[in-house]
């Protein structure tokens, strides 16, 4: 099955993120032959940034999303929503990309079950 996570909320602040990323996780463990994509878009970008330091005993979304990305699954994110945060492609954790709404139109159309966080 094709799944497509969409992500829109700041990877901290709010516990979405964490939540669908969690959600993605176990989707994974449950059935290796799920085909996951997560679409992380406006402040939702910022969950890929590498090198992220958060308080002691909190979450990391970069951790987690290097997770998500040791199995099959992408991690696209919003070119125009990097570009507006000032994100940089060298500054993504290995595996993610740069991507386009063209793209997630397209991984929309083919997604057996799109989830929106």
């Amino acid at each position: 099955m094709k799944i497509l996570f969409i992500l829109n909320d700041p990877p901290y602040g709010t516990e979405r993120c964490y939540n669908a990323l969690r959600l993605a996780i176990a989707l994974q463990h449950r059935d290796p032959a799920v085909t996951l994509t997560v679409f992380l878009l406006a402040d939702a970008v910022t969950a890929a940034r590498s090198g992220q330091k958060p308080p002691e005993g909190y979450y990391n979304l970069a951790r987690m999303l290097a997770r998500v990305l040791s199995g099959d699954a992408r991690v696209l994110l919003c070119g125009s929503c990097m570009d507006a945060r000032g994100l940089t492609d060298a500054e993504l954790l290995p595996n993610a990309r740069r991507s386009s709404m063209d793209e997630l139109a397209a991984e929309t159309l083919t997604a057996e079950r799109v989830i929106v966080f």
